[in-house]
């Protein structure tokens, strides 16, 4: 069973990280996407991170029952800051039978070979690479074990846009799923 890995922070989810979780179901060979959600980034400042409970929450909210759709909080139980090569080792160990695909953004390419242990994770995993707008032009033939998802949705909702927004009271309610956006409003989150 194909099992795509979504790392990140979902600081908060927001509608384009559904869009090409499901993009990533209907159109490749993966049959279920789990959403990492990681208690902080080692390449990003934790500054503006709000607690990981309250992110579980609204992860747990945006996917509501869709089967296809899983949230895994491992990372909040290993050692900080967390890194994706121990993370998929552990889940690789736990879930044998499963393959995992890592699921990134073709900007994430351009820091790849600072990730900690990076040669390892291009030998034993597939990565999924979806296009992002980034300011360089990158060669990715260069790169091992990767499908370049040419056809993926170009998403430019960024989560730091829409905290930027909340904090400004601005309305982006159209931004995130309507469970996400109550919770953010009720517990006054990123004021």
């Amino acid at each position: 069973m194909k099992t795509g890995l979504f790392f990140g922070s979902f600081n908060p989810i927001h509608i384009g990280h559904m869009a090409l979780a499901n993009y990533f179901t209907e159109y490749t060979d993966l049959n279920q996407v789990w959403f990492i959600i990681s208690p902080h980034n080692p390449l990003k400042s934790k500054k503006s991170l709000l607690n990981d409970q309250f992110r579980l929450e609204m992860a747990e909210l945006a996917i509501g029952n869709d089967e296809r759709f899983a949230i895994c909080d491992i990372e909040f139980r290993m050692p900080k800051p967390s890194y994706t090569i121990d993370t998929l080792t552990y889940l690789s160990e736990k879930h044998p039978k499963k393959e995992f695909i890592l699921l990134m953004g073709s900007d994430s390419l351009e820091t790849f070979h600072k990730w900690k242990n990076h040669e390892q994770i291009i030998h034993k995993y597939h990565r999924y690479i979806y296009p992002r707008n980034t300011n360089k032009n990158t060669d990715y033939s260069q790169h091992l074990n990767i499908t370049f998802l040419k056809n993926a949705p170009r998403i430019e909702i960024s989560s730091s846009f829409i905290r930027k927004a909340l904090k400004e009271e601005r309305d982006v309610r159209y931004f995130l799923s309507n469970k996400v956006y109550d919770f953010i409003i009720r517990n006054h989150l990123y004021q």
